[in-house]
């Protein structure tokens, strides 16, 4: 039973991607992960709308606790033996400049951003190493240039492209294909923070995102895999 785990799935791009892939039908089950399980089952309520053949569960989760990431990816590898697809969405943000920046809120926006990742990514490939998978990590357009007062925020998403690009490399000996995707403005919580005086409405939508990402996990998409995908949306007006 081919299994896709998402992170982020209660809200926001996450939510949108797993609402998506359950009109797809590229997989047969699903790991939702997020910090509310409340939520979260709003999300798997909405893809069996779509889909009642579909196995999903949900798994509360605190990517900023690292200790228990790899505690709940045995639970998943436990309830799902065959795991083809992770897709790193979760993100956080405490934009500051630098003379303002904490290491506490320094070290989260890592713990979250860049440590979860890698977490996840190694325990799934202990399953997708057997018969090959797709990894999608969401990275920013904040991470590929200059962005000051982001400095956390920025560089975090940085070295997750960078992550990505290496174990493109890495991981090709064993079938998996991994992708990041950059999006620009994007109407999610984490962008509220960012910009809270920015009309949603004049950006990119969550849905928008999702039909890129979606897209890659197509079983007929091979050749965009070690790219660093740019999403943006052009302003009208």
């Amino acid at each position: 039973m081919a299994t896709c785990v998402i992170t982020g799935a209660s809200s926001g791009i996450g939510k949108a991607c797993a609402l998506l892939l359950s009109k797809k039908k590229f997989f047969a089950s699903y790991a939702l992960l997020g910090r509310k399980i409340d939520e979260i089952a709003v999300t798997a309520d909405g893809m069996k709308a779509n889909d009642s053949s579909l196995v999903i569960r949900p798994y509360e989760l605190d990517l900023s606790i690292t200790d228990s990431i790899v505690d709940v990816m045995n639970k998943i590898l436990s309830d799902f033996t065959d795991i083809s697809c992770l897709c790193n969405i979760a993100g956080y943000t405490d934009p500051q400049p630098l003379l303002s920046t904490t290491m506490e809120s320094f070290e989260l926006t890592y713990r979250v951003n860049v440590y979860a990742p890698f977490l996840l990514i190694r325990e799934c490939v202990r399953s997708m190493r057997r018969s090959g998978g797709k990894i999608i990590n969401v990275a920013s357009t904040a991470g590929m240039g200059a962005r000051p007062g982001w400095l956390s925020y920025a560089s975090s998403k940085a070295a997750l492209i960078s992550m990505s690009q290496t174990l493109t490399e890495e991981l090709a000996e064993y079938g998996i294909k991994v992708y990041c995707v950059s999006p620009g403005r994007c109407a999610t919580k984490l962008r509220k923070r960012l910009a809270p005086e920015e009309d949603p409405k004049t950006i990119m939508q969550p849905e928008e995102t999702a039909e890129v990402i979606c897209s890659l996990l197509s079983p007929d998409e091979h050749c965009l895999d070690g790219q660093n995908i740019v999403i943006r949306k052009k302003i009208q007006g």
